[in-house]
């Protein structure tokens, strides 16, 4: 029995096995369809990360070579119709197809194919190094590129200038069925927003185990972030662009602008304004921002200032050249400091003065004005923060916020940002511009003086007083040129005296009548001469014109007023200025006396330019000899002399007809023609000196 048992027992061991056996048989079975459906799988994945790899770089080689096309064939004979603007149309281009140039020419050097494992990872690293570039290249292309549609615009509304454009396109670019230029424009608009699609899809067929995943996913992120930064700099540049416009609206289009939005808009920023001032509700401050303001604001000063200031520079240097004394004769011939001050003057008006003004409008005065013209949109963007800070304030007082207060807080969230981000940039990128003008100024007067000291080293021997010291040779020039100055200046105020006396001429027989009634009723102390035309604007107030004949009567009027004088008119009575009135200075019947330049005479024939009488004085009633002190300029020396008129030919050099005009004129003998004579005498004079004292200050 037992050994019956025994058996059975070992009849279960043998059989065990046996089932063991069959198990591990079907298992393996079933093990090799699973392995074998996740090894295609994973083929099937890397097909299709192949598949997207392969994408990426051919849709990036064709894309760029479209891009190609367009700016370098499709630009080049759109040229030849000389279309407006044609260049802005392609701004930004060129960065764009440089930024993805690199990216190609990385993927090159490395030498691997999509087919290659390392191909994804060189990819990657490719981008990311490349990232700052793509985003700066892209993000101002996307914020030009409503203004290129804009263009088109245009384009299209001369419709047979379009038909012509399409042509070209065409015949340009007949492998792609192109009718726009937009079709090739709008290519790096899509492109930079397909990058995050490539490398997800590429990503999505990765497995995550793999070293490569990280830097994958790392790339993709990378790729929307740069999406987003991108998107964010064209809504700024939109709410910039739509807020640095100047507008230039009459009054019946701002009329026409208003409306109870408007006003009620309006009304509430003034009033947000007046609580702000007068305390009632704290103001928002932001001492960055501030900063920057004061700073732009002192920035824009400085360079209206030196504006201003170049351009009557620039208006005097041509009222300077406009003057051409050396041109005229002044008998002044065959004198060695005349001739050398000719020829000077010569080369100054010819050659180094216009080339210096043309040098210093290209250099200075343009690049002044541009920068100035700069200056329009940021101060523009700082007004309108201010309404919109205004408008924030109201409505963050608000506990719930609608659709159109939101839109308010997010466009001046929008303007501050982009004040701070962008105003500093400006603020030092204008002051840079603003010193390379002032050193350019600088470097042409440098250039100035350097001509004209090498333009003097020709005449330097041949002009006196140039063996002087330095020291000594400005302290003489000083005194003699502050003494001719002192002596012009006298001259001037004793014609300007002249020219502003009243005319004296005969009466007219009313005139005459008049007097006769006036000096009869009042007295002919009482007699007043008008010197100029009154015009009565009040109650009681004459209207007379100009060498009338009055009698005062009382020189205030009823208020104590002694500005205003009653007088008799012959008829009707009234009230003049009192500072229209002069005694009047009854006419003599002798002639004036004829303006005389008493000269002497030379070796041989007479002096030009003379005012001669027609009969001549006695010799017994003339002067044998008559000192003058003549002043001789000559650029860049002075010489003053002491000469007679009676000896031999005086030492005679430029300007030195400033004094033989002072002193040979007589000014208080000037009357009627001579008055005039004299003030044009005068007026040139004046442009003589002038000229010799700018001189001396080079």
């Amino acid at each position: 029995m037992e050994t019956g048992q025994q058996m059975a027992k070992d009849g279960d061991t043998e059989e065990e096995p046996l089932h063991l056996s069959g198990c591990s048989n079907e298992s393996v079975f079933e093990e090799e369809p699973a392995e074998d459906a996740a090894k295609e799988k994973a083929e099937r994945e890397a097909q299709k990360q192949l598949m997207a790899t392969e994408e990426l770089v051919y849709t990036e080689k064709n894309y760029l070579r479209l891009l190609q096309v367009c700016t370098s064939t499709i630009r080049s004979n759109l040229q030849a119709l000389q279309l407006p603007n044609l260049d802005s149309m392609f701004l930004y281009t060129e960065e764009v197809i440089d930024v993805s140039g690199r990216l190609l020419s990385l993927l090159d050097q490395k030498q691997v194919t999509p087919r290659d494992p390392l191909f994804v990872e060189t990819l990657c690293d490719a981008f990311l190094s490349l990232s700052t570039d793509i985003e700066s290249a892209y993000k101002e292309y996307l914020a030009n590129y409503s203004n290129v549609s804009a263009l088109e615009n245009v384009y299209k509304q001369k419709e047979s200038l379009w038909t012509e454009i399409i042509k070209v396109i065409k015949s340009s670019a007949p492998e792609v069925n192109a009718t726009s230029l937009t079709f090739f424009l709008v290519m790096p608009v899509q492109r930079i927003a397909r990058y995050p699609l490539h490398f997800q899809t590429i990503m999505k067929h990765t497995d995550p185990g793999h070293p490569v995943y990280p830097l994958l996913e790392n790339t993709a992120h990378t790729a929307i972030a740069l999406n987003c930064r991108i998107n964010e700099y064209k809504r700024f540049r939109e709410v910039a662009d739509k807020y640095k416009k100047t507008e230039t609206l009459t009054i019946r289009d701002k009329m026409n602008r208003l409306n109870s939005h408007s006003i009620a808009k309006k009304t509430a920023r003034l009033s947000q304004f007046i609580r702000h001032e007068t305390g009632i509700s704290p103001k928002i401050v932001d001492e960055e921002f501030d900063a920057l303001e004061g700073f732009f604001y002192l920035l824009e000063d400085g360079i209206a200032t030196l504006h201003d200031n170049v351009e009557i520079y620039l208006h005097h240097l041509q009222r300077f050249l406009s003057c051409r004394p050396e041109e005229f004769d002044l008998d002044m011939d065959g004198e060695k400091p005349a001739i050398c001050y000719k020829e000077i003057t010569t080369a100054l008006r010819q050659w180094i003065l216009p080339t210096y003004e043309k040098r210093m409008r290209l250099l200075v005065h343009k690049p002044l004005c541009g920068l100035r013209d700069l200056l329009v949109g940021p101060r523009n963007l700082i007004r309108k923060r201010l309404d919109k800070l205004l408008d924030y304030e109201r409505i963050e007082e608000k506990p719930s916020l609608t659709y159109d207060d939101q839109e308010v807080a997010n466009t001046y969230k929008t303007i501050n940002t982009l004040l701070l981000n962008e105003l500093p940039k400006f603020n030092g990128l204008a002051l840079s511009l603003l010193w390379g003008m002032l050193g350019a100024f600088s470097s042409l007067h440098k250039d100035l003086a350097e001509d004209m000291e090498q333009l003097f080293q020709g005449f330097a021997q041949q002009l006196p007083h140039s063996s002087l010291e330095p020291k000594a040779f400005w302290e003489w020039a000083e005194c003699s040129v502050l003494e001719g100055a002192e002596r012009l200046e006298r001259l001037c105020q004793d014609v300007e005296e002249q020219l502003n006396a009243p005319i004296v001429q005969p009466l007219s027989p009313g005139s005459q009548k008049r007097l006769k009634v006036l000096s009869d009723k009042h007295g002919s102390e009482k007699i007043y001469q008008l010197t100029g035309p009154v015009v009565g604007t009040r109650d009681l107030e004459l209207s007379l014109n100009k060498g009338e004949l009055v009698s005062v009567i009382s020189e205030m009027d009823t208020r104590g007023d002694r500005r205003r004088w009653l007088v008799d008119a012959g008829g009707p009575r009234g009230y003049v200025p009192s500072s229209k009135l002069v005694h009047y200075q009854p006419v003599t019947m002798d002639m004036p006396p004829q303006l005389t330049a008493t000269t002497t005479d030379r070796a041989e024939g007479f002096r030009r330019h003379s005012y001669t009488p027609d009969i001549r004085p006695r010799p017994s009633d003339m002067p044998r000899t008559q000192p003058v002190r003549t002043m001789s300029v000559t650029m860049p020396r002075l010489q003053v002399s002491d000469t007679p008129l009676g000896s031999e030919q005086p030492s005679v050099s430029s300007p030195q007809i400033l004094s033989h005009l002072i002193d040979s004129h007589e000014v208080s003998s000037l009357n009627g023609r001579d008055v005039d004579d004299m003030g044009r005498i005068c007026k040139y004079i004046r442009q003589i000196a002038m000229f010799g004292l700018k001189h001396m200050l080079f």
